[in-house]
């Protein structure tokens, strides 16, 4: 059985600009993620670091290459956590939703498999009846990771899932973000600008610049010895290359 769990060949993504104008995004990624792997993918606004995301998810279909997933029902954790939930609805609503769309479950066991998450993810029983507009950023990020676990996937796309956090919920959020990974054997696809974060989070790091992945390695040896020039510019401007 492979290893990989996913699998990038020569991704080439372009879409249509307000000219009319193609625009490619993509420009031949390659890359793979292992299995029971925490993959950081690192580069500026605008580098196609979504549409990576979106291309292995099928929100975007390439124009050319392949997004091969060797798993079912891979989930993502968007950056927002303030846009990422229904305000209208409480927590056991939105953490129900996933197992009512797979279907085979009773309402009460649906309610216990979101009680147990719940837990898990650092809450308890009492935030169930609870709105997204009476949580915190902190705690809104920790139901929309439940939310993506509850039908157990082995792959979990995170797309700067931090970010809109402040420093020390941040580093809550990862610790809780690290257990899950090692409790449930989940393959991660961590997308951030955050070499820092990156640093001590993840197992590898690729540097993607304008659509294409222009370096790899782990992260004490990249960090240590970069060979381009842009990844030499993002740490210094992440104060780590000097």
């Amino acid at each position: 059985m492979s290893d990989t769990i996913l699998e990038l060949r020569d991704v080439h993504v372009s879409f249509k600009g307000v000219n009319k104008q193609i625009k490619e995004v993509l420009k031949g990624v390659d890359f793979c993620l292992n299995k029971g792997e925490i993959l950081g993918l690192a580069g500026e606004s605008g580098s196609g670091k979504t549409t990576i995301a979106k291309s292995i998810l099928g929100m975007v279909k390439p124009v050319s290459g392949e997004c091969m997933v060797n798993t079912e029902n891979p989930q993502m954790v968007f950056q927002d956590p303030y846009g990422s939930l229904n305000p209208a609805k409480t927590v056991g609503w939105i953490m129900q939703e996933p197992l009512k769309m797979k279907g085979g479950m009773s309402a009460d066991e649906r309610k216990s498999a979101v009680l147990s998450m719940l837990e898990e993810v650092g809450l308890g029983a009492e935030y169930y009846d609870r709105k997204s507009t009476e949580l915190s950023g902190g705690q809104r990020q920790r139901v929309c990771i439940g939310a993506a676990l509850m039908r157990r996937p082995e792959l979990l796309i995170a797309d700067e899932p931090v970010s809109a956090l402040d420093v020390t919920v941040a580093a809550q959020v990862l610790k809780l973000m690290k257990e899950l990974k090692e409790k449930r054997n989940l393959s991660m696809l961590f997308i951030s600008h955050d070499l820092r974060v990156m640093y001590h989070f993840c197992d590898r790091v690729l540097i993607l610049r304008d659509g294409r992945i222009i370096e790899e390695g782990v992260p004490a040896e990249l960090y240590r010895n970069p060979k381009e020039e842009y990844t030499k510019l993002l740490l210094d401007s992440a104060g780590i290359y000097k």
